[in-house]
């Protein structure tokens, strides 16, 4: 079963990505900032990361550095309000596979997922 980490510093947006996921079917991991949600990947490896951009302590573009310097290889996609193409180009050049804007919806996630997990870029 195909297992999705979602980093959020939102509570309602880890519920809201969680409950979307895994009515899809897939099987969720959480954490409520980037630190916690660097260490979920590492420790369990999930197929799929989302994280949010803009977070306290460790933000969306500083975790796709860390996950870059630790080797991580899955596909990360980064949810983020701020519809700017240099924020899009940035996620990207950082590694993202793909970059979705809030307010997200069940079938722009669906497909958006499917084609990260496709992919497999890291």
């Amino acid at each position: 079963m195909v297992r999705i980490l979602i980093i959020d510093d939102s509570s309602f947006q880890r519920r809201i990505l969680s409950s979307l996921l895994e009515e899809m079917g897939y099987t969720i991991l959480v954490a409520a900032n980037g630190n916690e949600g660097l260490d979920a990947a590492l420790r369990e490896r999930p197929d799929l990361i989302i994280t949010d951009l803009l977070m306290p302590d460790l933000d969306g573009l500083a975790f796709l550095k860390k996950a870059k310097e630790a080797g991580l290889c899955m596909p990360i996609i980064i949810v983020t309000s701020d519809i700017q193409t240099a924020t899009r180009d940035r996620c990207l050049a950082l590694g993202a596979t793909r970059v979705m804007h809030k307010p997200v919806k069940k079938e722009g996630l669906a497909e958006t997922v499917r084609q990260a997990l496709d992919s497999g870029k890291a």
